[in-house]
């Protein structure tokens, strides 16, 4: 088995005793380091910097050596998967990620194709290779990917989108054709997690985005069942040796039937009270989050003081890894980030026994 010099937050997510909550953070190698901005200008732009395993393994590490976070996350991008598809990605600043063939028809569905991992996006795979054997163990590897539904509203909408219009007018005028568009998806989504499991990954993490867009039923029906066959199948390929966390944006209310999927570990947003999902789950998953992300705009001792009722909604030490709501902004200080994650070590600390 392989060993590590902190392996605090494996052990948090495998329910084991640690000595403080671990903590990282959802978009921890992005803008907000002066570093990252000057890579991503040496790559030419951010789909180069994710196709580069050099550059992207080098910006992975950059916010650990800025600051003792506990896990190392794969810098890459939940749209890679779609793109790998054909159909034609382009991020422009300002604009966000369009496809220039987005899928919005049945033979546009009956044309997807799951991507071979170490082909199509072998650069990926490239990528974890070369950040696990720069790691060498320091801390794990959090490998990821968009979930099936969250990938299908960008590939239906051609891009993001405020209300989701298409996609939800395809489920329900079509639920067969979107099905069958999930379905390929969420073989993609496996293939390409386990591929990253393969390549070196120690724990893996899907990014339901956009889950909590939809309505109860839509959610059981068009997001939940395919995340759920995601985590038996990943699980399954690693011999149950490497946790997946699921994270479902606005998706609070849902945290049983999610807890039911057999993941290891449930993303929290901001909205939630980590105690009150605690007392509704028990101790048998992991809890991550939920700091907002708009209090690293305040000044430390605020900063101090939030991470100290996160911890406190939590409660008493268990199944949890300290993170944000969602992605870090991309105009925090840095230094806002350094206090946070000093202080959510320090408040934590068990102490001996």
């Amino acid at each position: 088995m392989k060993t590590f010099g902190n392996d605090t937050f494996l052990r948090a997510l495998r329910g084991e005793p640690t000595d403080y909550t671990p903590v990282w953070i959802m978009r921890q190698a992005g803008r907000y380091l002066p570093e990252y901005r000057a890579t991503r200008a040496e790559a030419g732009s951010f789909l180069d910097l994710c196709r580069n395993p050099e550059l992207a393994c080098e910006v992975t590490l950059q916010p650990l050596r800025r600051f003792d976070l506990d896990a190392a996350i794969l810098f890459s991008d939940i749209l890679t998967v779609p793109d790998a598809m054909g159909l034609g990605l382009s991020l422009n600043e300002g604009i966000g990620p369009r496809f220039e063939r987005p899928v919005r028809d049945a033979a546009a569905v009956a044309a997807l194709a799951a991507p071979d991992p170490e082909d199509e996006l072998g650069y990926v795979m490239d990528a974890v290779r070369t950040i696990a054997g720069a790691l060498d163990g320091r801390v794990p590897l959090i490998g990821f990917a968009g979930s099936p539904w969250t990938l299908a509203t960008y590939m239906v909408e051609g891009g993001s989108s405020r209300d989701f219009k298409r996609i939800k007018a395809m489920i329900y005028e079509s639920p067969a054709l979107a099905h069958r568009m999930l379905d390929t998806v969420a073989d993609a989504v496996t293939a390409y997690l386990e591929a990253q499991v393969a390549a070196g990954v120690d724990a893996v993490m899907v990014f339901d985005t956009w889950g909590g867009s939809l309505g109860w039923r839509a959610y059981r029906e068009f997001s939940l069942p395919y995340m759920a066959r995601i985590v038996e199948a990943v699980k399954a390929a690693a011999d149950g040796t490497v946790p997946v966390t699921l994270f479902t944006k606005g998706g609070g209310q849902w945290v049983e039937a999610i807890a039911a999927t057999g993941c290891d570990g449930i993303g929290l947003d901001w909205t939630g009270s980590l105690g009150e999902t605690r007392r509704r789950l028990g101790e048998g998953v992991t809890l991550q989050g939920n700091m907002d992300p708009m209090s690293l705009y305040a000044p430390p001792e605020a900063i101090r003081t939030e991470v100290a009722a996160v911890l406190d909604d939590f409660g008493a030490p268990g199944r949890h890894v300290f993170n944000l709501g969602h992605g870090i902004l991309p105009d925090i200080d840095p230094d806002h980030v350094a206090v946070m994650v000093d202080a959510v070590h320090e408040l934590s600390a068990r102490g001996a026994p």
